[in-house]
């Protein structure tokens, strides 16, 4: 997998490989998110402290932290759902946002997981050109009897690639991936780093998966306590690298890579 470690916008945009599942945008259609003095309380207790921020052109940013830090509320101000208890947090005018999540509620379970993604059309429009809906729903690996499924009897799995393949079918500038690696399959993975590899807008990417972290970021946003935000730019390796020095950490916790295909 090539690494990421680049000006990504300076970057000549090239085919996605025929399983990429995240489409191309123009890059001078994205918008950034910026935030002055950001403050965030729960209960009394600060998560966000005087934070000053910009995410802007094709930047992949990883949001890591431990549960209940903050990360989903991030996402929610990004959407308009929240407010911030002090400072500002201005979203770009043109953003249209694709938003993955772990709670499916885009997911009518009486519906079969065709009939979801085609709203009752056998095309559709994406990225300029026209896709079929059962072509599409089989970069996600719904082929033949799956994609007669009702939605409520999917597994964990099959309702992740569902929500991904409805979310990325928005086409998006700017991705909100919660969680985007659970329980999909590896062929799915591979496909989703490529797409993000090749994808000329923002993204925000809430992971545990530091092995994931480290094939698709271009910058690292981690709590690290006390209502401190560190910005960093580059790698998550790069970044615990980083921490260690800063804060004097005897261990450096690297990510285990594992074969995305067999031999």
């Amino acid at each position: 997998m090539t690494e990421l470690k680049r000006h990504r916008s300076n970057t000549k945009m090239v085919p996605v490989p025929s399983q990429a599942i995240v489409p191309e945008r123009d890059v001078n259609e994205i918008p950034v998110l910026e935030t002055r003095h950001l403050g965030i309380e729960f209960g009394g207790l600060k998560a966000v402290d005087d934070f000053n921020l910009t995410i802007g052109k094709t930047e992949i940013a990883g949001l890591i932290g431990p549960n209940g830090a903050g990360k989903t509320t991030l996402f929610r101000l990004i959407m308009g759902l929240e407010t911030p208890d002090s400072g500002t947090f201005e979203v770009g005018e043109t953003v249209k946002l694709a938003y993955v999540d772990q709670q499916h509620i885009d997911i009518d379970p009486k519906k079969s997981v065709y009939d979801v993604i085609s709203q009752g059309v056998e095309t559709f429009r994406m990225g300029g050109r026209d896709v079929n809906a059962r072509a599409y729903l089989s970069r996600f690996n719904f082929s033949g009897n799956d994609q007669g499924k009702l939605c409520g009897v999917l597994s964990g799995g099959e309702r992740n690639r569902l929500q991904l393949a409805l979310a990325l079918k928005q086409e998006g500038n700017v991705l909100l991936l919660d969680e985007p690696t659970n329980d999909i399959d590896v062929n799915t993975l591979r496909a989703l780093e490529e797409g993000l590899e090749n994808f000329a807008g923002c993204a925000v990417v809430i992971s545990h998966d530091r092995w994931f972290l480290d094939r698709i970021c271009t910058h690292i946003l981690a709590y690290e306590g006390d209502g401190n935000i560190f910005f960093f730019e580059g790698s998550y390796s790069d970044y615990e690298i980083n921490k260690a020095r800063r804060l004097g950490t005897d261990e450096i916790k690297r990510p285990r890579y594992r074969k995305l295909m067999e031999d």
